[in-house]
C-alpha cells in the first residue's frame, strides 16, 4: 500500500506578490489582467471571498470586487520560488511528480528520512516550505493519488487532511461528486440531474452503467468511487505540447493585424521549442473572440516543426482558412502538439502556459 502526499501551495502566485509587497497583504489581489482586459491567473484568498477565481475575465472580477488590485505576473520570480519548493520535496523523496508550479504528488512509501508516518513527513514539508519561502502550503495524505488530491482541498488554506485506509470508503460515501478530482463541472451537473450527488450515489452504478452514462471516463469513476487508483507517482512526465498566447488591449478586427500578431507569437514559440528540444508535427492556433468564444484549429504535417518561418506559414494558413469578416479577436495563441519525444525544458513552463492564459 502506497503512502502518497499531495502538496498544494495556497494561492501561490498571489501569495508570492503579497510576500514581496507588504502593502498588498490582507488585500484582494489578482495576478494577471487589468480592469479592462485579460484574464485573472490567480486570486488571493481576500479576493476569493468576493467570488474572484482564476480564469475569470478581469472585467467580471473587477465587478465582483471593486477594490481588487491587479498586478502583473512575474514569471521568473514564481519559477525561483517553485524551484526552492521542489528542492524541499527532494529532501524527502525522489518520487516527485510536479503537476504545476505550485503543486505536486510525492510517494513517501520509502523515503530518505526513513520515517514511517506520511503525516509526519507532510507536516515537516509544510514547515520547511514556510521556513524557506515564507509561504503556506496545504497537504493531502492517503493511499493513492486521487484521494491525496481530494484531501489537500479539504482544509485549505494552510491545512492538512489525512484519509487512512479504513476511512476511504466512508469518506467517499459522503463526498459530493463536485469535489471528485476528475469530475468536471459539466459532468457533475449531469450527475446531479440524474440524482447522483455523492460518492455513495455514484457507487450504486455498476461498470456497464458508468460507461454507458459517462463514456470512457466511466471506468475511472467506477474505480475511484471505490478508492481504487493504481497510478504511480511519475517523476518523468512527458510533456505533450508547447504553446504561447497573448491577449490584446484592443480587439483585433483586421486580418493583417492578426497575421502580424501571429508572426510575433511564432518567433516566441520558436525560442521555446529551441530551448526545450521539443519535436512535434502538429501545429494548433487558438482564437478567442470578444464574446470569449474559443476556436482551436490544427494541422499535422510530415516534418518536424522547428522554425518561426515554418510555424508562421502553417499558422497563417489556418488563420486565413478560418477568418471571417467582422471577427473581433481578443486573444491569439499558437503551439505545437503531439510531441514525439520527452523534452528537457522545465516542467514549470506547462503551468505558465495554463495558468497565465490571456495575460502573457
Amino acid at each position: 500500500m502506497r503512502k502518497i502526499i499531495h502538496i498544494d501551495m495556497d494561492a501561490f502566485f498571489a501569495s508570492v506578490e503579497q510576500l514581496d509587497r507588504p502593502e498588498l497583504r490582507g488585500k484582494p489581489v489578482a495576478v494577471g489582467g487589468s480592469r479592462q482586459r485579460g484574464v485573472v491567473a490567480a486570486a488571493s484568498y481576500e479576493a476569493r471571498r468576493f467570488g474572484v477565481r482564476s480564469a475569470m475575465p478581469s472585467v467580471i472580477a473587477a465587478r465582483k470586487c471593486p477594490n481588487l488590485i491587479f498586478v502583473k505576473p512575474r514569471f521568473d520570480r514564481y519559477k525561483e520560488v517553485s524551484i526552492q519548493i521542489r528542492e524541499i520535496f527532494h529532501e524527502f523523496t525522489d518520487l516527485v511528480e510536479p503537476l504545476s508550479l505550485d503543486e505536486a504528488f510525492l510517494d513517501v512509501t520509502e523515503n530518505k528520512k526513513e520515517l514511517q508516518s506520511a503525516m509526519l513527513i507532510a507536516q515537516q514539508i509544510r514547515a520547511k516550505i514556510f521556513e524557506v519561502t515564507g509561504l503556506t502550503a496545504s497537504a493531502g495524505v492517503s493511499v493513492n493519488k486521487f484521494l491525496a488530491k481530494v484531501a489537500s482541498d479539504i482544509n485549505k488554506p494552510n491545512g492538512m487532511k489525512t484519509i487512512l485506509p479504513d476511512e476511504v470508503l466512508p469518506f467517499l460515501e459522503q463526498l459530493s461528486v463536485k469535489q471528485f478530482f476528475g469530475v468536471g463541472k459539466v459532468t457533475a451537473e449531469k450527475m446531479n440531474r440524474m440524482g447522483i450527488k455523492t460518492g455513495g450515489d455514484l457507487r450504486k452504478l455498476d461498470l456497464v452503467q458508468q460507461v454507458k452514462f459517462f463514456g470512457k471516463q466511466g471506468r475511472f469513476y467506477f474505480n475511484i468511487v471505490r478508492g481504487i487508483d493504481n497510478r504511480p507517482v511519475n517523476p518523468n512526465r512527458i510533456r505533450k505540447s508547447i504553446s504561447v498566447e497573448n491577449t490584446y488591449e484592443q480587439d483585433l478586427t483586421e486580418l493583417d493585424d492578426m497575421q502580424l500578431a501571429m508572426q510575433e507569437l511564432s518567433k516566441t514559440l520558436e525560442g521555446r521549442i529551441e530551448r526545450s528540444g521539443a519535436k512535434g508535427k502538429t501545429l494548433t492556433i487558438k482564437l478567442k473572440n470578444s464574446d470569449f468564444e474559443i476556436m482551436n484549429r490544427s494541422k499535422t504535417v510530415n516534418f518536424i516543426i522547428t522554425s518561426a518561418e515554418q510555424i508562421n506559414k502553417l499558422a497563417d494558413q489556418l488563420l486565413r482558412d478560418n477568418y471571417i469578416d467582422e471577427m473581433r479577436i481578443r486573444l491569439i495563441g499558437v503551439g505545437i502538439h503531439n510531441l514525439v519525444q520527452p523534452v528537457d525544458d522545465d516542467w514549470m513552463n506547462k503551468q505558465l502556459k495554463i495558468q497565465f492564459q490571456g495575460v502573457l
